[in-house]
């Protein structure tokens, strides 16, 4: 067009004439899907619709606050996705079915312990086959370590208005 359209029956003229039958929706400028400019965050969303029967179960009982804490399921952190996360106890918990036993996992695991811990974060595994055995157990070590984190700030009270320290 010439830069103007009809509007009704008056014809009006247009500051972003349409381009070659694009219409009114046409795209301009580039982006792509933000999960492709992610990769890792693409990956944690997959791994959540196909959560293994102990994460399912184990989330049910992780969700929604019910240890007292607020635990996120698949949280990318760094290059690696972990199974639930605390982070008010900077907890993470993998949960290992017999697949962590085989091949070059075992050096895989400590090579991402290795890089979470470095960051500050605990780790805590969990065999799957104790979810599915006794999850009441696997509850108590979760709150027991969500309970006392490592580096808990020790919070000292500050002074009143126009008090001074001693």
């Amino acid at each position: 067009m010439d830069g103007k359209e009809w509007v009704g029956s008056v014809m009006v003229e247009c500051s972003n004439p349409s381009r070659n039958g694009e219409g009114d929706r046409a795209q301009r400028g580039g982006g792509g899907f933000q999960n492709l400019q992610r990769p890792i965050v693409y990956t944690a969303r997959k791994l959540r619709r196909e959560m293994t029967l102990p994460e399912v179960l184990l989330w049910e009982e992780l969700r929604a606050s019910k240890l007292g804490a607020k635990f996120r399921r698949q949280q990318p952190i760094g290059a690696y996705v972990a199974d639930f996360f605390c982070g008010s106890a900077r907890l993470v918990i993998e949960v290992d079915g017999e697949a962590h036993d085989r091949g070059n996992r075992p050096q895989r695991d400590n090579a991402r312990d290795a890089m979470m811990q470095g960051k500050g974060y605990k780790i805590l595994r969990v065999a799957a086959v104790e979810v599915l055995k006794n999850i009441d157990n696997v509850l108590q070590t979760i709150r027991a370590a969500v309970d006392v984190p490592l580096h808990r700030a020790s919070t000292v009270p500050l002074p009143a208005g126009g008090e001074e320290l001693v």
